[in-house]
């Protein structure tokens, strides 16, 4: 039996299974399990040839975003529209075939945009060349993802699936749970909280089906064992993503207030060139980054040549930044003076 058929008998069984008390461990052995394989699906094959065209792009700007969704739901034409690239968009599904970068330019910043080939249904068990897909998409600081208004939110959740699988965590936090192997002691459990998802022996069970008997584990928060097994599998990408419902030309405008009001939610319509300027906004917003302008002493502040900083940056990374051969010279002699306005101090 292969990967995928073993990947596919757990998500039976687990599906089939009634989640009471009596079943809850060995629901998370069978979660581990689901993890392990998916883990080894993703492991690139030894034997597979490297020829061919790939999707990796030299990383350039000031952030990434990337832009995935299924075929034919306008994201060609959005990169055309927000950038100087020109990325053909045709009628027919699949008329992106490689990863396409463009840049956006806002604010005094560069937005690295990446048009990437539609994906489909199964696209973490590598359909479609999806694997590439996601990734590339792990790779990026925002994930955009491009939804077709008229189809509801079927997309939405087939696209939610297949990045979850992959050990993309959107728009959650890292689980505030410290674990560390030891080389002996056995397992050291502790919780600063009280648990309802998780006990001390479905840890332990959870540990050895990874072949761990030595560790500390310290919950901090009350935290599911797909959460727990997150955090020992220790590859998971936790990044924003921004759900962007395009066409909305072509649906009521009732359906309109009720995608625009959900969490992490733009609508937009390509085709009309609709609420571009506020998803730009919503991006920036995301991004979180921010603008720092320097000055020479008893000159006016340049305005036109912005330092594109992320947020909760010092003035330490500033001074680096503008001037990083040679730091602490700079501030001694006042070289450039900063505008501190848009500082926060801690």
């Amino acid at each position: 039996m292969g990967i995928l058929e073993k990947i596919s008998e757990i998500e039976k069984e687990i599906a089939r299974t009634q989640k009471n008390k009596a079943t809850e461990y060995h629901l998370g052995l069978l979660k581990a399990k689901l993890a392990k394989y998916r883990a080894q699906l993703l492991e690139p094959s030894k034997s597979a040839s490297s020829k061919g065209e790939g999707f990796d792009v030299m990383k350039s700007g000031d952030a990434r975003v990337a832009l995935i969704g299924f075929p034919s739901v306008g994201k060609s034409t959005f990169l055309s529209l927000m950038t100087s690239t020109a990325s053909e968009a045709a009628s027919y599904e699949f008329t992106t075939l490689t990863c396409i970068p463009g840049v956006i330019e806002y604010k005094g910043a560069n937005i690295q945009l990446l048009d990437l080939p539609g994906i489909i249904e199964g696209a973490a068990q590598g359909k479609g060349r999806g694997r590439q897909v996601i990734a590339v998409a792990r790779t990026a600081d925002v994930v955009i993802m491009m939804l077709d208004a008229t189809k509801g939110e079927v997309q939405r959740s087939l696209l939610e699936k297949e990045l979850e699988s992959v050990g993309i965590r959107l728009n959650k936090q890292k689980p505030n749970i410290y674990f560390k192997p030891k080389k002996g002691g056995g397992i050291s459990f502790n919780s600063t909280v009280t648990l309802t998802q998780c006990s001390e022996k479905l840890v332990q069970l959870i540990l050895h089906e990874y072949k761990i008997f030595n560790a500390e584990v310290l919950f901090r928060e009350d935290c599911s064992p797909d959460e727990f097994i997150d955090v020992i599998v220790g590859n998971r990408v936790y990044m924003p993503c921004l759900y962007v419902y395009n066409k909305i030309d072509q649906i009521s405008m009732e359906e309109v207030d009720r995608l625009a009001r959900k969490p992490n939610s733009v609508v937009i319509s390509c085709g009309m060139k609709l609420n571009l300027d506020y998803l730009l906004e919503m991006l920036w917003e995301y991004l979180a980054l921010t603008c720092i302008y320097t000055k020479k002493r008893g000159q006016r502040p340049d305005f036109t040549d912005a330092i594109i900083l992320r947020k909760g940056a010092s003035v330490e990374h500033v001074v680096s930044e503008r001037v990083p051969s040679r730091p602490c010279r700079a501030l001694a002699t006042g070289a450039h003076q900063l505008s501190l306005a848009s500082l926060s101090w801690p």
